[in-house]
């Protein structure tokens, strides 16, 4: 991660801030702008910007299967590539010609359309992992 210049000087300053201290030279902390305290998180991914309500909905939609199957069962499923994307579309179809819930769950189709996306991320990321640290 790149290291911006006020990144630098505050680090700088703090730095300089807890050497004096430690030799018993007290001084107010330095300052950023009108802050006392510092967090370098830019570039770092914002949670806040995630939908939580809709999210909610996805969860439900994952207990929903915990119960049915058991807890990460999705994880055994074989061939569960092709059978996630081909259910996310089955939900996602459902949800396009009118029906917003599935009869089963209540829940959305679309909440159900995207814990299948999730699956098929998770698989994705998992198999790019596997062959990172594969043997030689």
């Amino acid at each position: 991660m790149e290291v911006t210049n006020e990144e630098e000087d505050v680090f700088k300053q703090m730095t300089e801030w807890l050497v004096k201290q430690s030799v018993g030279i007290k001084e107010d902390k330095p300052t950023v702008g009108n802050t006392l305290g510092v967090k370098f998180d830019s570039g770092k991914p914002q949670w806040s910007l995630l939908p939580f309500e809709a999210l909610e909905e996805v969860v439900e939609v994952l207990t929903s299967g915990a119960k049915k199957y058991a807890p990460d069962n999705w994880k055994y499923v074989p061939d569960a590539d092709a059978r996630y994307m081909d259910a996310a579309f089955r939900h996602m179809a459902q949800y396009m010609q009118g029906e917003q819930y599935d009869e089963e769950t209540g829940n959305n189709h679309l909440a159900h359309a995207v814990c299948c996306l999730l699956f098929k991320l998770w698989f994705d990321r998992k198999h790019e992992l596997d062959e990172l640290y594969a043997p030689f």
